[in-house]
């Protein structure tokens, strides 16, 4: 893989920090600013909400900006937000501070996609995907457990400098690493007529609800998971992070998994990881009591659900005819729309009293429409009848 990939990827797993980690230094962040947990929270949903606003609505404004200016301008963007979330004073520019560095998300990933793709040879394209969300599930499995424990030790301000430090060195790695022109020349880089345009096309659209309903339902059942883990396994709430790493391990591996599988055969492999998907997400519902089977089950999920990200990403941008940018960017938007959907129908079942591996039953439901959706969408006009989808230079 070419080198210039390392620093997407170091990109990603900073990136992906900044999502995660206040996850874990949430009791820390409400006692300094003096705020409910449940404000607190606020700070993760407002993060997500930014991240989908982020993810069209600046790819939109880059269209005519060169890739690699876009990409170095969204990681000042980023290195911007961390910094003011580490000097921040009150909650109020904590919250700035997460909304800036959520804006470059979508963008970030939307258009290194299309700058990963464009560095490898074709058969590579996926793989190269792939490696750059690497990052991001580095950040899960590793960064996320290091942070918190940063933050616990040297105070949650810490781990927003730390992150701010791998924001500057993946700017100084795309400066020096990625190449000027990746694929195309500035002059024939889309205008956003063009990347609007992209979305005439019924595939893009049917690629967009799959993604949404692929990655949300295995949101639906990992958004109250720590619930399933105590409650209905048994585990000690001691043990969670531990279980939550080898969920991490799973999406890892996954995703490398993924990645050289769908650059052998898109089509096929997303099917059977949708399908897969489905039954692993039912499978642990029933077998959630048994202690050994659960930590199994859980480092599947992780590892079917995050296989099918570079499938899903690839899917769009080769039904995105020539301005595959803009819809790879709304791909990113919807993954995130898809982790919102997905905790709203879990939420739903456990509100229904449907007992804590409901949220499993209802992210299998939600899967299961998504691999109906992927159907329709082999069968329906433009619709694939070959192996794989070409993600243009």
């Amino acid at each position: 893989m070419p080198v210039a990939l390392l620093a997407l990827a170091i990109g990603g797993f900073g990136i992906g920090l900044t999502e995660f980690v206040i996850m874990g230094l949430l009791p820390e962040v409400s006692t300094d600013f003096g705020v409910s947990e449940t404000t607190a929270g606020y700070l993760i949903s407002g993060y997500a909400l930014s991240v989908a606003i982020g993810a069209v609505g600046l790819t939109l404004l880059l269209t005519r900006v060169p890739r690699k200016a876009a990409l170095l301008g969204l990681m000042v963007l980023f290195i911007l937000g961390n910094l003011i979330s580490a000097v921040s004073p009150d909650y109020a520019t904590m919250m700035v501070g997460r909304i800036v560095a959520a804006l470059c998300h979508g963008a970030f990933f939307g258009i290194g996609s299309v700058v990963a793709a464009q560095l490898v040879a074709p058969h590579r394209k996926a793989s190269a995907i792939a490696f750059m969300f690497g990052g991001l599930t580095l950040a899960n499995v590793l960064g996320v457990p290091l942070g918190t424990l940063l933050g616990q030790a040297a105070g949650w301000r810490s781990t927003f400098w730390a992150i701010t430090v791998i924001g500057i060195i993946a700017f100084v790695g795309i400066a020096l690493l990625v190449p000027a022109h990746t694929g195309r020349s500035e002059e024939t880089t889309p205008a956003v007529r063009s990347e609007l345009a992209a979305f005439r096309s019924p595939q893009v659209w049917l690629s967009i609800a799959i993604t949404v309903l692929g990655y949300g339902g295995m949101f639906g059942g990992f958004t109250y998971i720590a619930f399933t883990l105590t409650e209905v396994s048994g585990f000690s709430a001691g043990a969670v992070p531990l279980l939550l790493v080898l969920f991490g391990v799973g999406l890892f591996f996954g995703n490398i998994f993924g990645g050289r599988a769908a650059d052998r055969d898109l089509v096929r492999t997303l099917g059977v990881l949708l399908v897969a998907l489905t039954v692993v997400l039912a499978v642990f519902a029933l077998v959630a009591t048994s202690q050994v089977l659960t930590v199994v089950a859980l480092v599947l999920m992780g590892a079917v659900g995050f296989g099918t990200v570079p499938a899903l990403q690839m899917r769009v941008m080769g039904y995105a005819d020539r301005a595959p940018t803009l819809a790879s960017g709304a791909n990113i938007a919807a993954f995130n729309v898809g982790n919102a959907l997905g905790a709203w129908i879990g939420g739903l079942a456990l509100a229904a009293g449907l007992g804590y591996t409901s949220p499993l039953w209802a992210g299998a439901a939600v899967t299961a429409v998504g691999v109906l959706v992927l159907l329709v969408a082999v069968r329906a006009p433009g619709g694939e009848r070959r192996t794989s989808v070409p993600v243009p230079a």
